[in-house]
């Protein structure tokens, strides 16, 4: 069991401001943590009042523990010479549910294709060495329902393993649900499933 991977790479509070300079150029970078493509529109938003009259607003996100889903995005900038090398930061980071945005006020000199890409590049490599990355594990919500007589059992379960309870519902009856990093899930989910009048269901 100990082979499964059950964490990942992230961020929780957006970084400071970053500014890359090339030939006058001005690359504002940020790195927000996202979890929807929602959030996401909302913080481009945040970027383009900030940044009302900037030239280019480029970015790449992905979304995602397990399977993972990203977009980049170039906005006018040649193909392929904004998005990707920022998206490319974000793997070489090894960091999710992320959106890194690089904003550009052109300085009247042309970078060319090759100077976009490192810039971009660059910008991103900014934002994300600025930010704190943090690693959390991946769990399993399971429901637990069971009688008044058995809280004492659970209980005393839930505090052995350390296991976090995110909901509880005790009304005529007792319903918990617990949070499980993925790889004991297995396990936890058996020790509850063979325990006498409790019954447990993943969420």
């Amino acid at each position: 069991m100990s082979c499964i991977k059950d964490t990942y790479q992230t961020i929780d509070v957006a970084s400071e401001e970053t500014l890359f300079k090339d030939k006058n150029s001005k690359f504002f970078g940020y790195a927000f943590p996202v979890f929807t493509e929602e959030d996401v529109k909302a913080c481009l938003e945040k970027v383009r009042k900030k940044h009302h009259s900037a030239r280019h607003y480029c970015y790449a996100w992905q979304l995602g523990t397990e399977t993972k889903r990203f977009r980049a995005n170039d906005d006018g900038e040649p193909s392929n010479s904004a998005g990707m090398p920022i998206y490319g930061q974000i793997q070489a980071f090894d960091v999710t549910n992320i959106l890194i945005v690089s904003v550009r006020y052109f300085g009247g000199v042309k970078l060319g294709v090759g100077g976009l890409i490192n810039a971009y590049r660059s910008s991103a490599k900014l934002a994300l060495e600025v930010a704190t990355i943090i690693e959390k594990t991946i769990n399993i919500e399971y429901q637990l329902s069971f009688d008044y007589d058995m809280m004492n059992k659970v209980q005393r379960i839930i505090k052995e393993r350390k296991l976090k309870i995110i909901n509880q519902n005790l009304a005529l009856a007792c319903e918990y649900t617990i949070s499980v990093r993925k790889k004991e899930s297995e396990a936890i989910y058996t020790i509850f499933d063979t325990l006498f009048k409790v019954a447990i269901k993943k969420v």
